[in-house]
C-alpha cells in the first residue's frame, strides 16, 4: 500500500484570480476541504468541512494536474488549506510554480515557508465576521513584501479597525494591504471615502473581480 500523502480536494479549475496580488491573471486554483472558522459572510461554506471533498486526490495527481494545465501560479485556497496535514509537502512539490496561500489568519504561517515560491495572502477577521478572536497576531509582523494582508469590510465598525491595525503594525512598509468590502453590503465608495480621509497610501482597494465576471454564486470559475 502506497504511503503518498493525499488530499481532501472540493473544486480544482483554472481561472483568473479574483482577489490578491495576481488578480486577474490565471491561475490554478485548488480548494482544499474544511475550516476550523464560521465567518458569518463567508462564500464558501460548501468548503468547510471534510465532508465537503468531492474528490481524494494523491500527491503526484495533483502536480501532474498542475503541470498539464500550462499555468505558472496556483492559488491554494479552502476552507483553510493550512489545517491539511500534508500541505507542506504540496507547497514543496510545486516549486516548479508560484503559488498563493490563501489563510484565514488564524494559524502561524512561518512553518509553513518551504521556498521562494510560496506566498501569502493572510485575512484579517474583522468584527464583523464573528472570529476576530481567533486571529493570529504574530502574522501582522512575520508578513512579507512578498505576502499580502486582507481585510474584508463589513460596516463602520470593520473599517475602523482595519486602518487601525495597518497603523499600528505599519503594515504597507512589510507587505502588501487590500481592503475589500463584504459583498452587497459594504459600499466600496465608502472604503475609498475613509482612505482618502485617512490617507491611507500604500493600500489597494480590491472587489471580488470573480463576482463581477460570473453570478456570484458560480462555482469553479
Amino acid at each position: 500500500m502506497s504511503n503518498e500523502p493525499t488530499y481532501a480536494v472540493v473544486e480544482k479549475f483554472v481561472s483568473v484570480d479574483g482577489e490578491g496580488p495576481t488578480a486577474g491573471a490565471l491561475s490554478v486554483f485548488i480548494r482544499l476541504a474544511g475550516c476550523n472558522l464560521r465567518c458569518t459572510w463567508c462564500d464558501t461554506c460548501y468548503a468547510q468541512t471534510h465532508q465537503s471533498a468531492t474528490e481524494s486526490i494523491t500527491l503526484t495527481q495533483l502536480v501532474d494536474y498542475v503541470n498539464q494545465t500550462g499555468i505558472a501560479h496556483v492559488t491554494l485556497t479552502g476552507g483553510e488549506p493550512l489545517l491539511h496535514p500534508h500541505v507542506k509537502e504540496l507547497l514543496q512539490a510545486l516549486s516548479f510554480v508560484t503559488v498563493h496561500v490563501e489563510t484565514n489568519g488564524s494559524i502561524d504561517i512561518e512553518p509553513f515557508r518551504v521556498g521562494e515560491h510560496v506566498h501569502f495572502v493572510v485575512d484579517y477577521k474583522l468584527p464583523g465576521s464573528g472570529m476576530e478572536h481567533t486571529m493570529c497576531l504574530e502574522n501582522l509582523e512575520k508578513v512579507t513584501l512578498a505576502d499580502a494582508y486582507k481585510f474584508v469590510i463589513a460596516d463602520a465598525v470593520d473599517m475602523q479597525k482595519a486602518v487601525a491595525l495597518v497603523k499600528q503594525y505599519n503594515l504597507t512598509c512589510k507587505t502588501q494591504v487590500y481592503f475589500s468590502t463584504v459583498f452587497a453590503e459594504m459600499t466600496p465608495a465608502d472604503v475609498v471615502e475613509v482612505m482618502k480621509q485617512e490617507k491611507l497610501n500604500g493600500i489597494k482597494l480590491q472587489l471580488q473581480l470573480h463576482k463581477y465576471i460570473w453570478d456570484p454564486s458560480d462555482r469553479g470559475v
